[in-house]
C-alpha cells in the first residue's frame, strides 16, 4: 500500500523538482548569487535522490530490468583516478569529450563518467563521507585531499539516516550520472561502509566511548634489508620504541632530516605491518615534498601545501582524523604521520574566531584546543583497534609563535624523538639526541632482557654527550646485521 502511495506521489515530486529548476532559470541571473543558486540546485538534487532511493527500495525488479538493458560493462571511479593525466586525456578523446585538453583532471573525469553513463556503462564509486548541515552529504576523494570537487558523489539524507553515516565513513556503491539541473553524481546504493558490510555499522561503539590504554603491541621500525644503509629504524627501536596507539612527537629544528625520518617510519610500517592503515598528512609543506612522499610511501598521502589558505589546512586535517576514528571504531589499526603539528596549530590560530585573550607570540588562547584534540585522539583501544599519531614539532625557527605551540604540546605525547642541529651539522644521520629521546612505559613494549640491556646502553652513552653518543651507537649498529644480534653482542 505504501509503495502504491509513493508511486502516486512521484509525478508530484518530479513536478516540484522541475518547478524549482524552472524558477531558477526564470530568475534574473544578475540578482542571484552563485551560493544561492548552488543551494537551490542541491535541494533539487536532494528531492530527486530521495525519489531514487524509494525506487530502489520498492522496485528491485525494475532495477534488474534496467541492468539487463545495459551493455554489461562496468567502470570503477578509482580506475580513472589511478590513470595519469596523459592516459586520461587519450581516453577522454576516444569517448568524444570536447575540449578535454583544456580541462583539469577532476573536470575531465566528470566528463568521462558522464559520457560512459550515457552509453549505459555501470559506474561504481567510493569516497570519504562529509555530512553537511542541511542533512545531505558528499563522498570526497582522497586524490583531491578530501576537498570539494566536481567528481564528488552526492549522498541523500535518507541513506545517511538509514545507515547512521557520519563524517569520515568510507562508503562504496554504484552511482548514477547527474540528471537535468544537477551537478553531481549520486550514490544509488550503499554496498560497503569502512570496507565492511553496511549492517555491521549498527553494532559499533562511538570512538569517544572506547577505553584508552597504554600501547602494549609493538610497531617494529627495523627492516630486514641488507642493502638499507639508513639505521634510523633500528635506533628508534632501541632508544624510543613505538607501539600501536602511540602518541609520538618528533621535536626538530629546520633541516635536520625530519621529513626523511618520517619517510623511513612510513616504509617500516608498510613493510612490517601491512595490516595497519597508513595515512601521511602533510600540512603547509612544499609541493615537491608531497610528490616525493607520494612516490616513496605505500599508503595514503594527504596534503595541503603552503600556498593553500589556512581554512583548507583545517578542513583536510579534520577529514583525516574523522576517517581514522571511524576505522578505529571498526577495530582497525591506523597510523597517521603528521608533518607538522606546528603548522597545523598556526592554521587553527588563523581560522578560530578571536577570543580576546592572546598568548605570547600572537597565539589565541582558544586556538590550540582543536589541534590538541587531533593529537590527543591517538590511543590504544581496549575493545580492539588503535590510532597511532607520529607528529613533528618545529623548534628554533626564530618564531615566538612556534615556540609557544611547541610548549603547549610538550609533555602531551607518550613518546619523544629529539633531533639535534649540531649532530646534523656534522652530517651524521639520523641526527637523533639519544639521551633526550625516549618512550613512557617502554616496559610494556620491550622484553625484560632487552630492556635491561637498553638501560646499560643508556648508562654508557650518558657521559658522552649527544654527538658522540649517536656516532658511537651508529658505529656499533654498523657492525651487526640486526638489533637482536646487537643485543647478543653486548656484554652485560
Amino acid at each position: 500500500m505504501r509503495s502504491q502511495i509513493a508511486q502516486g506521489l512521484k509525478p508530484q515530486a518530479m513536478s516540484r523538482a522541475h518547478l524549482t529548476i524552472r524558477e531558477i532559470t526564470m530568475t534574473d541571473e544578475t540578482e542571484s548569487t552563485p551560493v544561492e543558486a548552488a543551494e537551490t540546485e542541491l535541494e533539487t538534487q536532494s528531492e530527486n535522490n530521495n525519489q531514487t532511493d524509494e525506487d530502489m527500495e520498492g522496485e528491485e525488479g525494475d532495477e534488474e530490468v534496467v541492468e539487463g538493458s545495459m551493455t554489461g560493462q562496468k567502470m570503477s571511479l578509482q580506475t580513472l583516478k589511478d590513470k595519469t593525466p596523459t592516459d586520461l586525456l587519450t581516453f577522454a578523446e576516444s569517448l568524444g569529450v570536447e575540449n578535454a585538453s583544456n580541462m583539469r583532471k577532476q573536470d575531465m573525469m566528470f566528463a568521462i563518467l558522464k559520457a560512459l553513463a550515457e552509453e549505459g556503462v555501470e559506474i561504481s564509486g567510493s569516497g570519504v563521507m562529509e555530512v553537511l548541515q542541511d542533512g545531505f552529504g558528499f563522498l570526497r576523494s582522497p586524490e583531491a585531499n578530501y576537498l570539494p570537487g566536481p567528481d564528488d558523489i552526492y549522498v541523500s539524507p535518507q541513506q545517511i539516516r538509514r545507515y547512521g553515516l557520519r563524517t569520515g565513513d568510507t562508503v562504496e556503491g554504484p552511482i548514477r550520472s547527474p540528471r537535468e539541473g544537477e551537478r553531481y553524481f549520486a550514490l544509488l546504493k550503499t554496498q560497503a561502509i569502512n570496507f565492511e558490510d553496511p549492517e555491521n555499522i549498527r553494532h559499533k561503539v562511538h570512538f569517544d566511548n572506547l577505553t584508552p590504554l597504554y600501547p602494549d603491541e609493538r610497531l617494529w621500525m627495523e627492516i630486514e634489508d641488507p642493502t638499507l644503509k639508513d639505521r634510523s629504524g633500528r635506533i628508534i627501536d632501541i632508544v624510543a620504541p613505538l607501539g600501536k596507539g602511540q602518541r609520538c612527537l618528533i621535536v626538530a629544528p629546520p633541516r635536520v632530516g625530519k621529513t626523511v625520518m618520517l619517510q623511513n617510519i612510513a616504509k617500516s610500517v608498510a613493510a612490517n605491518h601491512p595490516d595497519c592503515y597508513l595515512i601521511v598528512l602533510l600540512i603547509d609543506e612544499r609541493p615537491e615534498e608531497v610528490t616525493d612522499m607520494q612516490r616513496t610511501v605505500r599508503g595514503e598521502v594527504i596534503s595541503s601545501t603552503f600556498d593553500e589558505p589556512a581554512t583548507r589546512h583545517v578542513q583536510v586535517a579534520e577529514m583525516v582524523i574523522e576517517k581514522a576514528k571511524r576505522l578505529v571504531e571498526h577495530k582497525r589499526d591506523v597510523v597517521i604521520l603528521l608533518d607538522s603539528i606546528t603548522r597545523l596549530g598556526r592554521a587553527y590560530n588563523t581560522v578560530v574566531p578571536s577570543s580576546g585573550k592572546v598568548l605570547t607570540g600572537g597565539v589565541d588562547a582558544n586556538a590550540l584546543q582543536r589541534p590538541k584534540r587531533f593529537f590527543g585522539a591517538a590511543r590504544n583501544i581496549e575493545e580492539g583497534g588503535s590510532l597511532t599519531i607520529i607528529a613533528t614539532a618545529l623548534i628554533d625557527t626564530g618564531s615566538r609563535m612556534d615556540e609557544v605551540i611547541f610548549e603547549e604540546f610538550k609533555g602531551t605525547g607518550n613518546s619523544e624523538i629529539v633531533l639535534d642541529r649540531k649532530v646534523a651539522d656534522k652530517r651524521v644521520f639520523p641526527a637523533m639526541d639519544v639521551l633526550k629521546s625516549g618512550t613512557r612505559k617502554e616496559e610494556l613494549l620491550t622484553d625484560k632482557s632487552n630492556l635491561q640491556k637498553t638501560y646499560v646502553l643508556r648508562r654508557i652513552l650518558n657521559p658522552m654527550g649527544a654527538q658522540d653518543a649517536i656516532e658511537f651507537l651508529s658505529d656499533k649498529l654498523r657492525q651487526t646485521k640486526n638489533n637482536a644480534e646487537f643485543f647478543q653482542s653486548m656484554n652485560t
